[in-house]
């Protein structure tokens, strides 16, 4: 079943943390967007921020933060060629691994779902090469800390208007049941990346949406795009 990326998450009130990674209509690029929800003030308290050729998130206002343990990392950073989007710092465990000649599976394999029972947040990850990519969950089998479920999905030369979404959460709840399945299909639209990036931002519930960062990459040159929508910015 293929979605329309918009609406898929316009349905959904609080998917958490997301990646979204698809291919132009053209061919020639490739689109990345990563986006964190919050409904804490803790977690709500975040920007994101350049930080060489990725970003980190930051306390918008350090004086109210509580736990930076899980909401303070790099999410986006770029090893050679390779673009590496996750939801927590396994960001550098996978460029570890990929510095020292393993793979992103290798990397994964020695990490877990985040110890914030009875949620256990999934980590989700992405690793971005060409017009490929590898998409992994790291999840506990229904909510038992004891046991993780690790899933990796390879999409090899993605199909041109075509791409892949996954996030941490299948829907608001209490605790928070994780995503199920593999990564949803969607069709991506003849649009500039300027409007596609704000359609995204837009498509985010606005209750609990806390940051956005897409970029665009041209596959044969590496060229890159690069938007970040952060809601606390906006609100000043």
């Amino acid at each position: 079943m293929t979605e329309d990326l918009f609406s898929y998450l316009r349905g959904i009130d609080y998917p958490g943390r997301g990646i979204v990674i698809g291919r132009t209509p053209c061919g020639k690029r490739m689109r990345i967007g990563y986006f964190i929800m919050g409904r804490s003030l803790n977690s709500r308290n975040r920007v994101f921020v350049t930080d060489g050729d990725g970003i980190r998130t930051q306390a918008f206002d350090p004086s109210k933060m509580e736990d930076p343990s899980l909401i303070i990392y790099a999410p986006v950073r770029v090893f050679r060629d390779q673009t590496i989007v996750t939801n927590g710092d396994q960001t550098d465990t996978i460029y570890q691994a990929l510095e020292e000649g393993k793979t992103f599976e290798d990397a994964l394999f020695t990490r877990t779902f985040e110890p914030d029972g009875p949620n256990y947040t999934p980590r989700i990850s992405a690793l971005v090469k060409g017009s490929s990519y590898r998409m992994s969950i790291l999840k506990s089998d229904e909510g038992n800390p004891a046991s993780t479920l690790r899933q990796f999905f390879d999409y090899s030369e993605e199909q041109p208007g075509f791409g892949r979404i996954i996030h941490t959460y299948a829907h608001n709840g209490s605790p928070i049941p994780s995503f199920r399945g593999e990564p949803v299909r969607w069709e991506m639209v003849h649009e500039p990346f300027d409007q596609f990036s704000q359609h995204l931002w837009e498509a985010l519930n606005p209750d609990n949406k806390v940051s956005l960062f897409t970029r665009q990459i041209t596959i044969e040159t590496g060229e890159t795009e690069t938007k970040i929508f952060n809601r606390n910015e906006e609100e000043k």
